[in-house]
């Protein structure tokens, strides 16, 4: 992925994504980046879980940092206190991190540092960000990910189906599986047949709900021991 070109794209609600001509592939919908990312994570994800004073959430997918940025911000207006980690075997350059305008359209220009530190916080290192946001990172690939019953939600956002099948395996939702808590939640923009069938066989529970604008359809997997 490192040697594929990268484009900066500007979606529908303003928001900038990363675009990959030769896979026909971006990091985020075209209808909107921001709305897909509150859509499928927070109000899909982080609003799921309401008797926790602290959480610990994974990311599949680190990318362009508007996740862990959007989580930062909730877990500042919540204060709740959160441990994010986030996995991503392909960083982004700090010359498009630079071009981001996440922090702008969230109204959150006071918070341009913080976005700016998560993409320059070391690697298999413990940051804090905040008073309520530890992140940690790794630089790994999907299926060299181990960890048990650590998180209590994931945030499943690898790149499609269609370009990466193999981030959609049983075996890769296997580790999602031991990786949560139980009764934790894992939340996913896809939905799939295919997928369905993979996070049942990992042990999952799925419900599928509706997905953002351009979406018909996601999915919330529930790990339920």
């Amino acid at each position: 992925m490192n040697d594929i070109k990268k484009e900066i794209l500007i979606t529908q609600d303003g928001s900038v994504t990363i675009h990959m001509p030769e896979l026909n592939e971006s990091y985020h919908s075209k209808h909107g980046a921001i709305q897909e990312s509150y859509h499928v994570f927070i109000q899909n994800g982080l609003d799921l879980i309401t008797d926790k004073k602290e959480v610990s959430i994974l990311e599949i997918g680190f990318g362009t940092g508007l996740n862990a940025f959007i989580t930062l911000l909730e877990a500042q207006k919540r204060n709740l206190k959160t441990n994010y980690t986030g996995i991503e075997a392909y960083p982004i350059d700090t010359s498009i991190c630079e071009k981001l305008n996440y922090p702008e359209l969230l109204n959150s220009i006071d918070k341009q540092e913080d976005f700016l530190n998560l993409h320059q916080a070391e690697w298999q290192k413990s940051t804090r960000i905040s008073e309520v946001f530890t992140l940690e990172k790794y630089q790994m690939k999907f299926e060299d990910i181990i960890f048990e019953n650590r998180f209590d939600l994931i945030y499943f956002d690898a790149f499609g189906y269609r370009v990466q099948p193999e981030l959609w395996s049983e075996a890769i939702f296997s580790s999602m599986y031991n990786a949560l808590k139980p009764r934790g939640i894992l939340t996913t923009y896809a939905c799939r047949s295919v997928i369905s069938n993979n996070l049942k066989s990992a042990g999952f529970n799925i419900k599928k709900v509706p997905g953002p604008i351009g979406k018909r359809e996601m999915t919330i997997a529930y790990k339920m021991e």
